[in-house]
């Protein structure tokens, strides 16, 4: 079977602990930060009768009246950084706290995933940097952390980061080898010197001046003088230890072995018989993660032309597999026809678990990357029936709706495939991802989504028009962007396939009002969760209503509506598209329609028909 490597990756997602209600301005945020300093006399220019940007106050970089920058280098700072503080700045990309006397762990920059630059040098930090402490920083370009009393392994999260161009970390007490830093060869600027480090440089480290690693007694190889000489494979070293040692060894491996085979059958197959229920999959910015697991298997060697002859059986869906099994249903066959033996023998990674059920990414060996969603509770139909909406999904062509490539159908549970959308869905970009991506968010793109999405729902409105719930689903996470971020519609019509009782817990149209009133749904419904997506995308709120617990996120809608009724609906638009003045405008009338998508009463909402039209008018 082969090796099989797992990675867990640990993604943080959203803005950290950024305090989801309630959000400072700008100037008490500043404000509330200097509180947290001693000697912080430099910055009296910090006052709360001014505006940061207009008054330049110390330190403050602005771009077009939004704060990106903060630069409180020599000031003899010292005491706590409030990271809490620091995460109000949404426009903020880079922090420079370079020659200050701050000490103690590292703060909790890694809450604030959208930075580009972090300069902590010459301060007194000191202790262990937890290893992935740079995972959720994908953005960050430079890093200097030179200077300091930095001990512990170089964290592994740092040398993956994909877009570091300078790393600074000289004159520390890091110990341990130099990890594998992944992209490497865009980095223009290195610096390892005088740490406690050990072992080989990597190879593709060695462009670099020996200057960069010196002062690390323990560090040899290219392009340092000292030769790390002739290595034994451990493999091939004597053992020490006693026969009962080494045959315990032994069994350990087999163990492993079995322990690996099992994770395995259970990524690959998707057809477990366990019908145990994980948690919803939310994401949220207080300390929300999940964990993803990735699995590799060796090539299959499954060819194309062997592929396709699976994928004829495949179509006609009478192929039974040696465990009784019908093959895949294609349904559409944009993609090419494909058959359960090429999902088996794809490398695939899970994706997450949503209220429908798990979802996997898959590779086939000739390239084509799907999403095989494993759903549960979809049992409301017999096979014909279900057969007939699938081959009805995947009929379906518009520019804003990702159809079904193919299906598997088991009483116990279906599997439902679709084409991999890189990019990801919109829930990521905007409260995710806090990188590259999301700095891609202007307010031209925004409504181009908005649209997008408006213009989808119209399709599937006039399509399934006799039914309660022609979505039935619509959050940002069933939104996923393209490379141009045109958004694609999924999880949709699926209100015919689900059990009603399980449709109150995994369609998010029954957390409407009147479901919660008056246990009823309609077209309406659709509108409402049309609106949350709205007010979502202007103010970049991670919406309460997505939760189940009741715990966390904002209540957007009680949010703007509240701002509506004051009018000071322009405060609540997202700062980061809030400083194209000329458009905001607009935005506030794009805002409006989201509320009135919201009413508590669906009949006061406007039809789907009527919301598109004023969406397309802005």
């Amino acid at each position: 079977m082969g090796a099989v490597r797992i990675v867990f990756l640990i993604i943080l997602v959203g803005g950290g602990g950024l305090p989801l209600c309630c959000p400072l301005s700008e100037n008490e945020a500043l404000l509330k930060l200097k509180e947290s300093f001693t000697h912080s006399e430099s910055l009296n220019s910090w006052n709360p009768d001014s505006v940061p940007c207009s008054a330049q106050w110390t330190g403050i970089i602005c771009n077009r009246g939004v704060i990106t920058g903060l630069h409180l280098s020599d000031l003899q700072l010292s005491g706590k950084i409030d990271v809490e503080a620091l995460l109000q700045l949404r426009g903020l990309r880079t922090i420079s706290f370079v020659n200050n006397k701050f000490s103690g762990p590292i703060p909790e920059f890694n809450k604030i995933g959208v930075l580009k630059s972090l300069l902590l040098t010459g301060n007194h930090f000191s202790g262990a940097i937890p290893s992935d402490f740079f995972s959720s920083l994908t953005s960050l370009k430079k890093v200097w952390l030179s200077s300091n009393n930095f001990s512990g392994n170089i964290p592994h999260s740092l040398a993956q980061l994909s877009h570091l161009i300078e790393l600074h970390l000289e004159s520390n007490q890091f110990s341990g080898p130099i990890p594998h830093l992944k992209h490497a060869s865009i980095i223009t600027s290195l610096d390892l010197s005088n740490n406690k480090l050990e072992g080989q440089i990597p190879d593709i480290l060695s462009k670099f001046d020996a200057k960069a690693f010196a002062g690390n007694e323990g560090l040899c190889g290219n392009p340092l003088p000292k030769s790390c000489g002739a290595r034994i494979p451990e493999d091939q070293k004597p053992s020490s230890s006693p026969p009962g040692e080494s045959q315990g060894n032994v069994s350990k491996l087999v163990v492993a072995s079995l322990i690996a085979v099992t994770v395995f059958l259970m990524v690959f197959i998707f057809l477990s018989a366990s019908k145990r229920r994980e948690d919803e999959f939310s994401v949220l910015g207080r300390e929300r993660m999940e964990e993803v697991v990735e699995v590799h298997v060796p090539s299959s060697g499954h060819d194309k032309q062997s592929s396709r002859k699976g994928g004829g059986d495949s179509k006609r869906g009478s192929q039974q597999g040696k465990a009784g099994m019908s093959d895949l249903v294609v349904v559409n066959e944009d993609k090419g026809i494909f058959g359960l033996a090429d999902l088996m023998k794809a490398a695939a990674e899970v994706l997450g678990n949503g209220g429908l059920g798990s979802a996997y990414k898959a590779v086939m060996s000739n390239g084509l990357s799907v999403v095989v969603k494993r759903m549960r509770e979809m049992n409301k139909l017999g096979k014909d029936g279900f057969d007939a909406e699938m081959r009805r999904l995947g009929r379906l062509r518009h520019h804003n709706i990702l159809t079904p490539l193919a299906y598997h159908y088991r009483r116990e549970e279906k599997l439902l495939v679709s084409e991999y959308i890189p990019k990801g869905s919109l829930l990521y970009v905007l409260h995710g991802d806090r990188g590259a991506c999301h700095a891609d968010l202007n307010w031209a793109t925004r409504l181009r989504i908005v649209q997008g999405i408006a213009r989808g729902l119209g399709f599937l409105h006039s399509e399934f028009a006799t039914y309660d719930l022609p979505h039935g689903n619509l959050k940002s996470s069933n939104v996923l962007l393209c490379d141009n971020y045109e958004p694609l519609l999924s999880d949709y019509a699926f209100h015919p396939l689900i059990n009603p009782n399980n449709a109150t817990q995994a369609m998010f149209a029954y957390r409407s009002p009147e479901y919660a009133q008056y246990q009823e749904v309609s077209p309406k419904s659709d509108v409402y969760c049309l609106g949350i997506i709205i007010l979502e995308i202007m103010t970049s709120k991670f919406p309460s209503q997505y939760l189940t617990n009741g715990k966390g996120g904002t209540d957007v809608v009680q949010w703007v509506s509240s701002a509506v009724s004051e009018k000071r609906e322009a405060e609540l638009i997202d700062p980061e598209i809030a400083n194209d003045t000329d458009a905001l405008d607009r935005m506030v009338n794009l805002l409006t329609i989201g509320a009135d998508c919201t009413h508590n009463n669906p009949q006061q909402r406007p039809e789907m028909r009527e919301a598109i039209r004023r969406i397309e008018e802005i």
